[in-house]
């Protein structure tokens, strides 16, 4: 099988080293993949100062007002402690309150701030932008077997 045609994701690559077999790979794709998207999404989003989890994390308390720690860190893939960090860093930075349930007082539940949420906003027009950087290169039924390829690939995991 012949290297992929060079192009801006490819960039990454010496042009001068041998490939061996890593063009024929899967996982070597999607891992240049990555790499490009999460560059272009830090490069997007530095002005608002967020990670791509802490972006998620927002999102999914403004979806689910009241959600709790544990909940957004199964969602995320996340364990506890690196979730009770990356709330805390909201928190501080007034994004967030945590607030002890009333039906469950173990629960800390997670609500967005006014701050919280006009960052969310901002958050979700960079993140729009960033998405139409790499969307565009697709036709929409393309983008679709691309997206249901991938959803095949990480619900197996």
């Amino acid at each position: 099988m012949s290297a992929p045609d060079a192009g801006p994701d490819t960039k990454l690559l010496d042009p001068k080293l041998h490939l061996d077999g890593l063009p024929d790979l899967l996982g070597f794709h999607l891992r240049l993949a990555h790499v490009a998207m999460y560059r272009d999404f830090t490069t997007a989003l530095a002005d608002l100062d967020l990670t791509q989890k802490q972006c998620a994390t927002l999102q999914l308390i403004g979806a689910n007002p009241g959600v709790s720690q544990v909940d957004l860190a199964g969602t995320l893939g996340t364990d506890r402690a690196t979730m009770m960090a990356m709330v805390d860093r909201l928190e501080q930075r007034n994004l967030l309150v945590r607030r002890r349930s009333l039906a469950d007082r173990r629960r800390q539940e997670l609500n967005l701030t006014d701050d919280g949420e006009a960052m969310l906003t901002r958050a979700r027009h960079a993140i729009a932008e960033h998405e139409r950087h790499f969307t565009s290169r697709f036709t929409a039924a393309e983008l679709k077997a691309l997206t249901n390829a991938l959803s095949r690939i990480h619900q197996q995991v």
